[in-house]
């Protein structure tokens, strides 16, 4: 009976909830925790499929996003700049306080797909000092403009350790996005 009631449950809200896909993309300011290097710009682009029921949204979505810190290096005094080239998979929850904002949460699973690491004179693109994937939460705020159109400031807070170069570090950043709901 429980079962038969949890059936009953969901095809309720499946068939009370609207859908929409949308494309996003922004810039990136991030860097890593418990360093003293300094952020470094990048961007990210994607596309999110969300299924909203009343006040709230589930959001899953798949983008590219660029991370990764600059500076000098304390060593050798030359410039350091560190790319690191993600697919970003998020899983969001959104709130809404008013109709034209709301408020999200959510896990992030993340996938290293390439590195470029500049030292001076000197590059390389082995992803074998940093580990091939990193596990975070996102939260932010987002505002819904007409025509589909939509703003968003998020913070994404890596929670896995990057074990970068053999040091305990965390991707950290804050992004700035535009997107377009179809």
């Amino acid at each position: 009976m429980k079962k038969f009631l949890l059936l009953i449950f969901s095809i309720g809200l499946i068939s009370t909830a609207q859908a929409q896909f949308g494309i996003r993309a922004g810039l990136n300011s991030t860097t890593f925790s418990d360093t003293n290097f300094d952020s470094r710009l990048g961007f990210h682009v994607g596309g999110y499929y969300k299924l909203k029921a009343g006040l709230v949204a589930i959001e899953p979505g798949i983008q590219f996003s660029q991370k990764g810190y600059k500076g000098t290096d304390v060593q050798s005094g030359d410039d350091v700049n560190e790319r690191l080239n993600y697919i970003d998979i998020p899983v969001l929850v959104r709130v809404n306080i008013i109709p034209a904002v709301n408020i999200f949460a959510g896990p992030q699973g993340s996938l290293l797909i390439s590195r470029n690491y500049e030292l001076g004179n000197s590059s390389s693109t082995s992803t074998e000092v940093v580990k091939g994937y990193d596990i975070g939460a996102v939260l932010g705020v987002g505002v819904n403009l007409p025509l589909g159109f939509n703003i968003q400031g998020s913070y994404d807070l890596g929670i896995s350790d990057l074990n970068y170069f053999d040091t305990d570090v965390k991707n950290r950043g804050f992004k700035l996005s535009i997107g377009k709901d179809f």
